[in-house]
Order: structure tokens, then sequence, then C-alpha cells
């Protein structure tokens, strides 16, 4: 894409056209090189939504709770986007589309943006675009802005790095409930979301996580637990409300500043490492390399040793990264 192809989407955007929106978010998912000049000329734009990541086990109702949540904040006159972060396609290498299929019936609605972004292997339940798609819809003016993270396990907390506000996802019959919410995953919930809860199991599991969150260190917060049954939208009403209590709590705090300064923070050091990568890994293909490649391959020198011998032609500037 060229400049001036870039700064005429960029106007169309800003104008509010939804295609332009589209096209936007494809860039800075698509296109590393560019995603940073997008960032730039949008970013004092940004800063208004809230922004709701929804994670948890698979299975446990994680879309089905987005799209009821959709609905509800709809209803109260709220723009909505999402992000549903999806696995990626062995072909293609894009999400499977699973999310935005189950979400269908808000698909028209000119209130609503649904995006599926692909994990492309990264850790954590999230996309390596994810900083930057929630920046794009946070430009472009929607009031609240739902994060859905693939399936996660216990130590995938990436979401909570993202976003303002954490609901965990449990469900019981998924065996020992305690092994479900262990540390990890639980230390980053703000609300605490207990679907299916019309199924056996549902109190037994509300018990084992009040016992959890009694052992867990939290500040002035206690994360609240809430009973839902998403398919029917039982609960979701109080969801919104403990959303509501979490954001005023960031707010009078202070809570949310400090939250607001490790998002940036970890914003800028996700994108140093992005350009890093990138530029180390043009390097690496360099002729220039290929000797210490060849002896790698051929068991004459470990990976670390070649490591340290292409970062000290970086510090001796024989391999510039920029």
């Amino acid at each position: 894409m060229s400049a001036r192809s870039l700064e005429t989407l960029l106007a169309h955007f800003k104008d509010g056209d939804r295609g332009a929106l589209a096209r936007l978010l494809s860039v800075v998912e698509n296109n590393p090189e560019l995603a940073p000049r997008v960032i730039s000329s949008i970013y004092e734009r940004t800063g208004r939504a809230q922004i709701i990541g929804i994670t948890g086990p698979p299975g446990g109702g994680k879309s089905t709770l987005v799209n009821v949540l959709i609905n509800a904040l709809r209803t109260s006159g709220n723009t909505v986007g999402v992000l549903a972060v999806d696995p990626s396609s062995s072909f293609s290498g894009g999400a499977t589309l699973g999310d935005r299929i189950r979400m269908l019936e808000r698909w028209e609605d000119p209130g609503v943006y649904i995006r599926s972004l692909a994990t492309r292997g990264q850790l954590g339940g999230l996309s390596a675009a994810i900083h930057d798609a929630t920046h794009v819809l946070d430009a472009y003016g929607f009031d609240v802005i739902l994060v859905e993270t693939v399936g996660v396990g216990q130590a995938e907390v990436d979401v909570s790095r993202v976003v303002q506000t954490v609901i965990l996802l449990q469900v019981p019959g998924l065996g020992d409930s305690v092994q479900t919410i262990k540390a990890g995953v639980l230390e980053i919930a703000d609300i605490l979301a207990v679907n299916k809860s019309d199924v056996p199991g549902a109190d037994a599991l509300v018990i084992d996580l009040r016992h959890m969150l009694r052992l867990a260190a939290h500040a002035d917060w206690t994360p609240p637990i809430v009973r839902v049954v998403a398919t029917t939208g039982d609960g979701v009403p109080d969801i919104i409300e403990r959303i509501s209590d979490h954001q005023r709590y960031l707010r009078e705090t202070g809570a949310g500043t400090v939250r607001a300064s490790q998002r940036a923070r970890d914003d800028v050091l996700q994108g140093a490492r992005r350009q890093l990568d990138r530029q180390l890994a043009l390097r690496v293909r360099d002729p220039e390399l290929d000797d210490l490649i060849e002896s790698v391959a051929a068991r004459r020198l470990s990976p670390a040793d070649a490591v340290e011998e292409v970062l000290l032609r970086v510090r001796q500037g024989e391999l510039p990264v920029a």
C-alpha cells in the first residue's frame, strides 16, 4: 500500500467510514510494517472506550456470553466493537470465523462491529495484533470493546494486559473444579462468571471459587461471583452491573491509571519486540550468517553460541538491526 493510499484510507476512517474500519483492521493485522504508522495517526483519538475481556476454558460459553452482552449493551445505548480471537486456519493462517458465525444476529446492526482475529501461533489466547486492533476500534468511537480470547488454561493471562476489566468464565463439569481455577488465570479475574449455573455442580463450583478468593491476595477489589445462563441471558444484567462497579472502582481509586500505564508499557515493549524480531529474522537470512547457520546445522556450534555471535556482530555494527 502506498503512502497516499494509506493517507486516503485514514481520512475515510476518521470520517466514520465502516469499510475503512475493516480495511484498517486488516492492515494492522497483516502488515506489521504499516501498523505503527496507522497507530501513530489515530492514537490521539483513543482512550475513551471501555475495554472488557472475556476469557475462560474451551467450551465454557464465551461466545454465547459475548452475544448476550452485546444485546444488553445495545439496549442501554452503547455502541459495541468485538474482537473475537479464533484459532488459526492450518491452511490460510486466518481466523476460523467460528465466533462471527455465532454472533450473526447482530451482524447488520450499525452500532455493532464484530471482527475475528487469528492467533497465528501466538500464545496466551490472543492475537499478536490485538493491541493495535483495540486502538483502531477505540479510535473509531465504539463505547465498549469486548475482547474474547481463545479457550485458555491457567497460565494464559495475556488478556489482562490489553483490557480494563477481565471476566473469567467458569463452568461446572470440567472435572476437579479446583484444578481448573488455580492461581494464574484466577489472579487476573475482576469478575467471575459461573456459566450454566442451572446444571448440577454449579453450587459446588461457586463454593470452590469463594474458597479460592479467600486464599488469593486482592487489593481493594474482590472479584464478585455472578451466576449466569448465557443461553437464556439469565444473570447478564448482574454482569453488566458488576462491570459498571469495576469501572467506577478503577476511576475512583486511581487503579485505572495504574492499569493504563501498565498497558502502555506492555504496548511499547511488545511493539519493540515485534520490530526487533522482524529485523533480526531478516538479518539471520543474510548471506553473511550462512557460516553460522551451517555450523549450527552441522552441530559444530550450539544455537546459544551462534546467538552470542549474532549479538556480538550487532553490537559491533556488522549487522545493524535498523
